[in-house]
């Protein structure tokens, strides 16, 4: 069959990239671009690269033969068969047929890349990556941690994986990592650490990612869904896994406590928009690519964890555990939807002698858009669910099957179930007047209101006695009550007044979730009055954290032997640094000029990135041009990551419109890093409305990847009516492909938030102005 292909620019199908690096011949004093293919086939690329039926249920064993130069090597998701030299400057590779399986998942690459044998020759486990970072030994901690995700993967599926397994760190690819049966792919950022440069914290950004990408070989590779309406059997199984594994093989990251952070907050935040889409929506509603690649959002990796999570809890570990069991050896090479996951656990459920309808609760969670709030009336023990939208003139009728686990002061967690519009349940009656708390651990996927005297009591547990509330909840109530006030559910004064016990808090997630939704008023208010006020109560609020953490910050150090503990300081000094306050600020200051005058940089690696900012804010030109310049030169991948978000954070609006410039030049932003240069130009305030008037001058270009991130970054701020207008507008005359829904969801939130801030602006100034009097 006659086929012709283009090797392409922009990181799908099969793709041209390059790196840079001396040359042997001369010390290496000489840079040199040296330059690789590799494939990106999901979903729909394989047809570009050779003829196929290519759709997830045409499933086949693929055989493959690459030409290619002497000094190169070529890699595939098998091993090799044979490999014979043609001329003085060919030969050719030959890979064993791969295992029955869907055409994304075929790949390949041609490089000069190295790898280390970390492992006995039996494990058949390699990452390859740039030799001068296999050198400089920048793989050693990925290698470290693959073994025992692997090993861990095999024990909790029981199926062991058989085949050969290469990892390769590329300078250009369009997602962070694709799970390529066999030979698993990532942008090297986020698979290299480099000691002294690299933060910390970004093992846990690594060990999640191999999680996910290797949780993939089972789920997504062996086990495939039938089609693209149900990829959340892919990804919301990979992204929930991955917590699991990581947690068995680095406890101290404590990733089920960043699972809620993370996971729990994320599909909140996409769900409670009309516009959002089902976990499994109809399959002829999903058609074309657009709409393929508009599946891939944080519904449903995000969502698709939660309620996975969710049910396991109801279920129990060990009954959801083995229906997984049964479930991937059933399907083993085949296709699935999610009606053959339900059966699965039905059928362990029945061994263990458990009671939950799974598919008829499932499809509460799983066909229809949106996730619930109960609000529950301690007084008489009557709880009621709705569907919970920030635009709440929405009516909706629908219904879920909610398990509610619910605690009080004085009484043990018990299991509660909510299947209609209004139930009543003796747990819910505050006894002698104690508190009520629901969703206990965050292990539900609903918020949760109450009447305003348990609110009251709560409040006043965590200012009085924050250990008697669970840590995630500590969290969760603050979350709960700040979304709350945004639809307009509970007064806002009630939400603000949920940050009080702060002053006094210094563990991470009731620091984490309250942060994450402060910057939600930062973004509606920090072009008008509110902002000085406001900023002022949380500089006063993280005065505390901070110094708890000063000594380290100002020795230039961390507390190595807690994660948690890193992560605390970097969000103490972050926030700190970016409400003014003088110690923070001072500090940043004088360690950025140390290393400008001194060409030493003593800044810990998992400060670098805040004090960089902060310097960059408060400096000028000379400052930006110092970093532009380090960022230039650097061979360093995290520092360089470091510098291009500090960049971003100058105040001078020329500086920021000439890095907005610079996104189009290829020698100077790589195609795959230009969507988070511009989201992070854009939540500058100084940098909003020429990150939106940038991309809408360069669309065609700048769209090419991550279109939907970047439209959610660049509208998050939206709060006027003529940036509502302004927004229609694109929507109307733009060729949005992939990020047409991802712009609907912007129009909606862009009405919410008018309507809330000219609902909520006047009582916010008011507050703020009171607490800081």
């Amino acid at each position: 069959m006659a086929f012709e292909g283009e090797i392409t620019n922009n990181l799908d199908g099969l793709f041209l990239s390059y790196y840079t690096e001396g040359e042997p011949e001369n010390d290496g004093d000489t840079d040199v671009d040296r330059y690789l293919a590799a494939t990106h086939l999901q979903p729909t690329d394989a047809r570009t690269v050779f003829p196929c039926f290519d759709e997830p249920a045409m499933k086949a064993r693929f055989s493959v033969t690459i030409i290619h130069r002497r000094d190169t090597v070529a890699l595939s998701n098998q091993d090799q068969a044979d490999n014979n030299i043609m001329d003085e400057e060919w030969q050719y590779t030959r890979f064993q047929p791969t295992e029955v399986m869907s055409p994304y998942l075929f790949a390949f690459t041609v490089s000069e890349f190295k790898a280390k044998d970390s492992y006995p020759p039996e494990r058949r486990i390699k990452i390859y990556a740039r030799p001068d970072a296999i050198e400089a030994g920048h793989t050693a901690y990925a290698d470290s941690i693959t073994g025992p995700i692997m090993d861990f993967y095999q024990d909790y599926f029981d199926i062991r994986y058989t085949q050969k397994l290469d990892q390769i760190a590329l300078p250009d690819l369009g997602p962070a990592g694709m799970e390529n049966w066999g030979l698993v792919t990532y942008q090297e950022g986020v698979l290299l650490y480099e000691e002294g440069v690299s933060s910390y914290l970004h093992k846990e950004v690594i060990a999640y990612l191999i999680g996910h990408e290797l949780a993939h070989q089972w789920f997504g590779n062996m086990v495939t869904m039938k089609w693209w309406n149900d990829v959340w059997l892919n990804e919301g199984f990979a992204s929930y896994l991955s917590y699991l594994a990581v947690e068995h093989v680095e406890p101290g990251f404590k990733m089920m406590e960043e699972f809620v952070a993370v996971e729990l907050h994320t599909a909140f935040e996409a769900d409670a928009l009309a516009s959002s889409h089902p976990l499994s929506p109809p399959a002829d509603e999903i058609q074309t690519k657009d709409q393929i690649m508009g599946m891939f959002d944080s519904i449903t990796y995000s969502k698709g964890a939660v309620v996975l999570k969710m049910l396991a809890d109801v279920l129990g570990e060990h009954i959801f555990h083995k229906g997984i069991k049964i479930y991937l050896e059933k399907f083993r090479l085949k296709n699935t939807d999610p009606y053959d996951l339900w059966d699965a656990l039905k059928q362990s459920q029945s061994e263990y002698g458990g009671h939950v309808d799974i598919e008829k609760m499932m499809d509460t969670w799983t066909n229809q858009i949106g996730f619930p709030v109960i609000t529950i009336n301690t007084t008489s023990g009557e709880a009621e669910q709705r569907q919970f939208l920030f635009n709440d003139t929405t009516e909706s009728n629908l219904l879920w099957q909610i398990p509610v686990r619910v605690t009080s002061g004085s009484r043990r967690s018990a299991l509660e179930w909510i299947f209609t519009k209004t139930v009543s349940k003796d747990s819910f009656i505050s006894k002698k007047g104690e508190w009520i708390l629901a969703n206990v651990n965050c292990t539900g996927y609903y918020r949760v209101n109450y009447d305003l005297a348990n609110w009251a009591r709560l409040m006043n547990e965590m200012e009085n006695n924050p250990e008697t509330i669970p840590l995630l909840n500590r969290g969760q109530l603050i979350d709960d009550a700040f979304n709350l006030a945004r639809a307009n559910l509970v007064s806002v004064p009630l939400a603000l007044n949920s940050t009080r016990f702060l002053s006094n808090e210094r563990e991470y997630i009731p620091w984490r979730f309250a942060v994450e939704n402060l910057k939600y008023f930062f973004l509606m208010f920090d072009r008008s009055e509110v902002y000085g006020p406001m900023r002022k109560y949380l500089q006063s609020q993280v005065t505390g954290l901070y110094n708890h953490f000063k000594n380290y910050t100002d020795n230039s150090t961390v507390p190595e032997e807690n994660h948690a503990a890193q992560s605390n300081q970097e969000l103490a000094v972050r926030l700190a640094c970016s409400t003014g306050l003088p110690a923070c600020v001072d500090m940043a200051k004088d360690l950025f000029h140390f290393w400008m005058t001194n060409n030493t940089n003593k800044i810990h690696p998992n400060l670098r990135s805040i004090i960089y900012c902060q310097a960059l804010e408060s400096g000028g030109l000379k400052e930006w041009e110092f970093a532009w310049n380090k960022y230039q030169s650097s061979s360093d991948t995290a520092e360089k990551e470091q510098l291009r978000e500090a960049l971003t954070c100058t105040k001078k609006i020329w500086l920021l419109n000439r890095l907005l410039d610079y996104t189009l030049d290829p020698d100077k932003f790589r195609l795959m890093d230009v969507s988070s240069v511009i989201a992070s130009v854009a939540q500058n305030e100084a940098g909003h409305a020429l990150a939106w008037n940038f991309i809408r001058a360069h669309w065609d270009y700048v769209s090419q990847l991550h279109a939907q991130y970047l439209i959610e970054k660049v509208t998050y701020r939206f709060s006027t009516t003529f940036e509502l207008e302004e927004l229609k507008l694109f929507s109307s005359k733009y060729d949005l492909g992939s990020a047409s829904a991802a712009v609907q969801n912007a129009i909606e939130q862009t009405k919410v938030n008018i309507q809330w801030v000219n609902n909520h602006k006047d009582v916010i100034l008011d507050w703020f102005l009171t607490e800081t009097r």
